[in-house]
């Protein structure tokens, strides 16, 4: 695919904006903005209302920050309970809302945009509309971590004249295969369930399995390297109560037809780097079994714009980035200075 500056649709407003409310000495929105857009495989201009947080000090320049298919807009605590990446993103903090204002979006879905397939092409459109019906001219930085790193790259190559810097951890401009094998026979079992009316069960399941591709090889030898246990009238092994958990949790918060649209959408992605001028700092893990090191050297080589590359040492794998957060703070910190 080749990557081209587009221009969008000026976007329908709806509703007046909200006012915004405090937090402390912040600002936030947490908010909802209905605007048009060109999906990539639809046909014509669609209608979407796009969930938003926007949250730091007012009139600070506003960063970008988006997370996996599961992390939704509330990057930070935004009313009650805490955000998906809180250590990182709050007032002192390495994005720190005392220096800054973090625009986060809920990802959106085929049923929204009224698609078969949604690509990442399309949530980068989103994010650029928003940015326009909230006035914001130009975005000091993007900061996403595995599938929002996909979206940031998207996001440069599409709306390059809109972003000053590009903060990519674990994502890069394609999927490796070896993934886009897993998360298919993921998917494959979510639509075995859907079709036998099982599809709770399934995804429960296909999220076991994706947690074995989160996780690095140390992290499991050091947790669950104990003897299998005879419960429930068969031998259990160590690690499946904590699988099953993970199903369960995920089951709760997520629903079937929406997990298969964003694991197809990561796999859809490809983005060419060469067409990226947006100066970028890579962040890996050597242990990721889903974005390996080659992928982020071959992204870093291509970009066109200049680009450093860290490799974190973590027995996280692809979960680095939510865990490591002693070891990133430092690395955001400069790559936002």
């Amino acid at each position: 695919m080749t990557a081209q500056l587009l221009p969008l649709p000026a976007p329908s407003f709806g509703p007046p904006p909200p006012v915004d409310a405090r937090m402390g000495g912040l600002t936030a929105q947490r908010s909802t903005r209905r605007l048009t857009l060109s999906p990539k495989y639809g046909q014509g201009v669609r209608t979407v209302d796009v969930r938003y947080l926007w949250c730091g000090a007012a009139e600070a320049p506003t960063v970008i920050v988006q997370g996996g298919i599961s992390a939704g807009r509330d990057v930070t605590a935004s009313g009650a309970g805490a955000g998906w990446w809180q250590a990182l993103v709050d007032a002192g903090a390495a994005i720190d809302l005392d220096r800054c204002r973090v625009l986060s979006i809920d990802w959106l879905g085929p049923d929204e945009l009224g698609v078969q397939a949604i690509s990442s092409e399309d949530q980068a459109d989103a994010l650029a509309a928003l940015l326009d019906a909230l006035g914001i001219r130009h975005a000091h930085a993007f900061v996403g971590a595995s599938y929002g790193a996909m979206v940031a790259l998207a996001f440069a190559a599409r709306h390059p004249r809109s972003l000053g810097r590009l903060v990519l951890l674990a994502g890069a401009h394609r999927p490796h295969p070896l993934a886009s094998a897993q998360r298919s026979v993921q998917r494959g079992i979510v639509r075995l369930g859907l079709a036998q009316g099982t599809g709770g069960e399934a995804l429960g399941l296909a999220r076991q399995l994706a947690v074995t591709t989160y996780r690095g090889r140390e992290e499991f030898a050091r947790r669950f390297a104990g003897a299998p246990e005879f419960r429930d009238g068969r031998f259990r092994l160590p690690v499946e109560d904590y699988l099953e958990h993970q199903g369960r949790r995920f089951v709760e918060r997520f629903d079937p037809e929406r997990f298969l649209a964003l694991s197809e959408s990561i796999d859809l992605h490809d983005v060419r780097p060469e067409s990226i001028p947006t100066p970028a700092t890579l962040i890996g893990f050597a242990s990721d079994l889903l974005v390996p090191l080659a992928d982020l050297c071959e992204l870093q080589r291509r970009l066109h714009g200049p680009t450093t590359l860290e490799v974190l040492e973590s027995p996280y794998g692809h979960d680095g980035f939510l865990k490591e957060t002693h070891q990133l703070a430092p690395l955001l910190r400069a790559a936002l200075a």
